[in-house]
């Protein structure tokens, strides 16, 4: 019970910390008006927020979060919340973009999260970070819904410093019914294997890439296509709302499939295979997908590219067998480096993803798609490349 609580606690502290952060989002046109910026100026800020989102990986693989596992997931809340009350005493725009970039950086808690319940759990890892990440998801659903509710009581500025309140409240929350344990990196000539001199973990760690090329970017274009089309506010804001839906349900339904097919055989050669197959599913399902989506969006079909939505959420199913692969692959004491690594190598994509895809756009929408479309197809090579190579642990 101690075990599935903490996996309860890890979703609620997800969901607030990435919930607080649509505030941004939902506040534009009072923001806009604040600061005095034209809309191509207030893009800025979510690039610096997919930035930070990559930056916080390379941190992480740092001794930034090494010690006491509670204090380093305080650091990572704090990522977000102190930025989130800073904003609205900062004057400068510039200011508030590299304020953004730092809030990125709340994904730490992903990894850290991974290295915790690789501790409780062998064969329910899967299961149990398909619950986690959900969060993430929820976060942007309950988020967004919250935002316009406080909106209608208090000035954007003061829901910017009550939801950054909030982050610290459900962390206290969480601080005082979870466990803590020392999280310890290997020092020099101490570490078994160096995970970066080893081709698996470059493969691996790109297996995720093509997930979170797509994860990244779609919610975007899909915004400016559909405004181009002529779709309504409501019309972008329900899809959008429909495939966080779909990704938080996709996430703790492939991570429940995990389960069950990594119970089959738990040695490591046999929790990686369950990996894969989870993996391989969730592309496939996404590409079908994707590969509608891109129809529904040149025919400008808004009812087809709601439902087609509702598959690509499946990209999101890859996410819980990722994040479980380094505990069933690496030797232990390098297990915390190894999630850092990975999250690092894949979450490379979001650095990229999206200005390519505008560049493509800018020329062809239908190559745009169509390079959206491909992705899962990449991931499915990647993972069938990554299962014949020999295992870390098995060095």
């Amino acid at each position: 019970m101690k075990k599935w609580r903490a996996v309860l606690l890890d979703t609620l502290l997800m969901t607030a910390g990435f919930g607080t952060l649509t505030f941004m989002s939902v506040a534009r046109p009072d923001i806009i008006k604040h600061f005095g910026i034209p809309e191509s100026a207030y893009e800025l800020q979510h690039i610096a927020y997919v930035f930070g989102l990559f930056v916080a990986f390379l941190i992480g693989h740092t001794r930034l979060y090494e010690g006491s596992f509670k204090r380093s997931v305080g650091i990572a809340v704090s990522w977000a919340a102190i930025p989130q009350m800073l904003i609205p005493f900062v004057g400068n725009w510039d200011v508030v973009v590299f304020l953004r970039f730092i809030q990125g950086f709340v994904v730490g808690l992903v990894p850290l999260f991974s290295t915790q319940i690789a501790r409780y759990f062998i064969a329910e890892r899967p299961f149990a970070k398909g619950i986690i990440l959900s969060g993430i998801f929820w976060g942007g659903v309950f988020g967004s819904i919250s935002a316009r509710y406080l909106l209608g009581y208090v000035s954007w500025s003061m829901g910017f410093i009550i939801t950054g309140i909030i982050i610290y409240v459900v962390y206290v929350i969480w601080y005082l019914f979870t466990e803590d344990f020392e999280i310890r990196h290997p020092k020099a000539g101490e570490a078994t294997v160096n995970i970066w001199k080893l081709p698996f973990t470059w493969v691996l760690g790109f297996t995720f890439f093509p997930a979170l090329w797509v994860i990244f970017t779609i919610i975007g274009f899909s915004s400016s296509l559909g405004y181009k089309i002529g779709w309504t506010k409501e019309h972008v804001a329900t899809l959008s709302t429909t495939l966080n839906v779909s990704k938080a349900l996709w996430s703790i339904g492939f991570g429940y499939l995990g389960y069950q097919l990594s119970r089959k055989n738990t040695d490591p050669r046999g929790l990686f295979n369950a990996i894969v197959k989870v993996m391989v599913m969730a592309y496939a399902i996404a590409f079908v997908g994707l590969t509608i989506y891109s129809k529904a969006m040149l025919d400008g079909n808004y009812t087809l590219a709601l439902a087609s939505v509702i598959l690509v959420g499946a990209l999101q199913g890859t996410g819980p067998a990722f994040w479980t692969s380094a505990p069933a692959t690496y030797p232990q004491e390098v297990v915390p480096r190894a999630n850092f690594a990975l999250g690092l190598i894949s979450n490379s994509a979001n650095a990229i993803a999206p200005a390519i895809t505008d560049i493509l756009a800018r020329h062809s929408e239908t190559l745009a798609l169509a390079e959206l479309t491909l992705m899962p197809l990449v991931g499915i090579i990647t993972l069938i490349v990554v299962s014949r190579m020999k295992l870390p642990v098995e060095e």
